[in-house]
């Protein structure tokens, strides 16, 4: 494998995540010449969002690591890894296994024991079956009725802080950005304090293209990955957002942490989250 080769994981789970997240953390440690694109998807609850991050991991031709204990949940994630060969590890089976052998008990399989789960958990999980209906500008109807809508041109990170938003209780919708093509009516009809512009160096976004072409096994040097397209991208964006008069947010250098920060202290004072 090439070291230049991104090696993407999907992390899911029913609950917050976090078991799933840190095994994930203790194995890469062990592969310190692979760049490894770890995705977080946690409060998977419903068939209906797990069937649209499947479909995700599958363009994005992940691993998978989970924690899904629903019956139903577990049958869906395993069948559609075995159909679409994609690599698939439910980080509990063993252990739950062992223990059941152990003690001659059947484990409850009931999602997040382990939390408490009141209203605000739940519509986590709302926000996040919204963050992913809402991606890519599929549905621009959901700009009326997102608490944060992002806009941006390819590899500016709009689906991965989408998700992460989602987590701390925003509705998100995101619209990707390319030149000469229709603008959704629903952008100009929406309070613009809402509207968040992102984007990135030249030079960064030539290199993450590149190495995207790369992963997918095609030709690095084409359109999408040159310098003069993208800063034609880059300047249509910036021209959209000062039309729009929205903050504008560079994200290189920038953890989504650190992205989703100033974009939820930038709201403004008379909008808050969906929890």
């Amino acid at each position: 494998m090439p070291d230049n080769k991104k090696v993407t994981v999907f992390v899911i789970s029913d609950s917050i995540g976090e078991t799933a997240y840190n095994l994930v953390q203790a194995a890469i440690v062990q592969f310190p010449e692979i760049d490894f694109d770890v995705q977080q998807y946690p409060l998977v609850k419903t068939s209906s969002l797990l069937s649209g991050i499947l479909k995700r991991a599958k363009r994005a031709d992940a691993m998978i690591v989970h924690t899904l204990v629903l019956k139903e949940l577990y049958q869906q994630i395993t069948e559609f890894c075995e159909e679409n060969s994609l690599p698939c590890v439910g980080a509990l089976d063993r252990l739950l296994g062992m223990f059941e052998k152990r003690t001659n008990v059947a484990p409850r399989l009931e999602a997040g024991m382990n939390h408490h789960t009141d209203q605000d958990y739940f519509k986590r999980i709302e926000c996040m079956e919204f963050a992913v209906t809402y991606d890519d500008g599929k549905d621009p109807s959901g700009f009326m009725h997102a608490d944060i809508v992002l806009l941006g041109v390819s590899r500016t990170s709009k689906t991965p802080l989408s998700l992460y938003l989602a987590n701390k209780g925003y509705k998100v919708a995101n619209l990707p950005l390319v030149p000469k093509t229709k603008l959704p009516d629903e952008l100009f009809e929406i309070d613009r304090s809402k509207i968040f512009g992102l984007t990135n160096n030249p030079e960064i976004l030539n290199s993450i293209r590149r190495q995207r072409m790369v992963a997918y096994g095609l030709n690095p040097d084409s359109h999408y990955s040159n310098l003069d397209n993208i800063n034609s991208e880059l300047n249509f964006a910036q021209e959209l957002y000062r039309k729009l008069g929205c903050l504008v947010i560079n994200t290189a250098n920038k953890s989504i942490e650190e992205t989703a920060t100033l974009i939820m202290e930038s709201l403004s004072e008379n909008q808050n989250p969906t929890v």
